[in-house]
């Protein structure tokens, strides 16, 4: 099953990372070009996934730019609920790959009503409580998307995800949440790779070595939640033995969460 996963995910054992940067330029340029579109626009949250995402997204608009003649943006968005304690690592990714176009949108009103409205719709049914902590997280990563999607739309963007495959892995996304996007050119690779290409492309130590989080609520780490470290993650991408308890729990999680990497079922 471990070889069927890695085949599944075009996961690679090692990589080189130049060679993974400029395959990944090219995929977002290619694109941007295939759809007319005027750029991309990422969301960044102060950890590796969207600094390398954006780091690769403002590579690809910059040749762009400078091969067409014309201007192609790369548009960063950063989106806290209310204050971010580590809001400054984004601004700081957005000013180390050099990125001018920028934009806050707060989503705690949003969010907050959404929640509210949900809520009034339980209490109709005869339930009479708050959002779980899980179901006020995931409308947090949907509004998040909601938001980018509306920039993207007015300014003719593609919106760039941040998946790679340790969050295919174990399904740690958020379907048509964070998980919804129009091109992810971090798919194939694990934290690990991720990590050697933040340190390729200049992302600053702090955001590289931080602990990975969603962001869902205070406190939260993807480690802590799912049980796995990512080094066993990567391990097994890689193809490399792990624990047999480690395998068992992955193997559970990734058949557990085949929906979300699937499309939307039909008949």
């Amino acid at each position: 099953m471990q070889q069927e996963i890695i085949k599944r995910l075009n996961a690679k054992p090692s990589i080189d990372v130049q060679e993974e940067i400029r395959k990944r330029t090219d995929f977002l340029k290619n694109m941007v070009r295939q759809t007319g579109t005027s750029g991309l626009l990422i969301a960044i949250s102060g950890g590796v996934d969207s600094a390398v995402a954006a780091a690769l997204s403002k590579k690809a608009t910059d040749e762009l730019t400078a091969e067409h003649g014309k201007p192609y943006m790369t548009l960063g968005v950063f989106q806290p609920y209310g204050n971010q304690e580590d809001i400054e690592d984004s601004y700081a990714v957005a000013e180390a790959i050099g990125l001018s176009a920028k934009a806050e949108t707060n989503i705690q009103d949003a969010v907050d009503e959404i929640a509210l409205e949900t809520e009034h719709a339980l209490k109709a049914l005869g339930i009479h409580r708050h959002l779980s902590r899980g179901g006020k997280g995931n409308i947090k990563a949907r509004t998040r998307m909601v938001v980018q999607y509306a920039l993207a739309n007015e300014l003719n963007l593609l919106v760039v995800g941040t998946d790679h495959a340790s969050e295919a892995l174990t399904g740690f996304f958020t379907k048509w949440g964070d998980g919804a996007a129009d091109v992810m050119p971090l798919s194939s690779l694990n934290k690990r790779q991720v990590r050697q290409l933040a340190e390729a492309l200049g992302i600053p130590d702090r955001v590289i070595i931080k602990v990975p989080t969603a962001g869902l609520w205070e406190g939260q780490t993807d480690e802590n939640e799912l049980g796995i470290s990512y080094e066993d993650n990567c391990d097994y991408l890689e193809g490399k033995p792990v624990a047999p308890e480690v395998r068992e729990k992955l193997e559970a999680i990734w058949r557990k969460t085949e929906h979300k990497r699937s499309p939307i079922p039909g008949i």
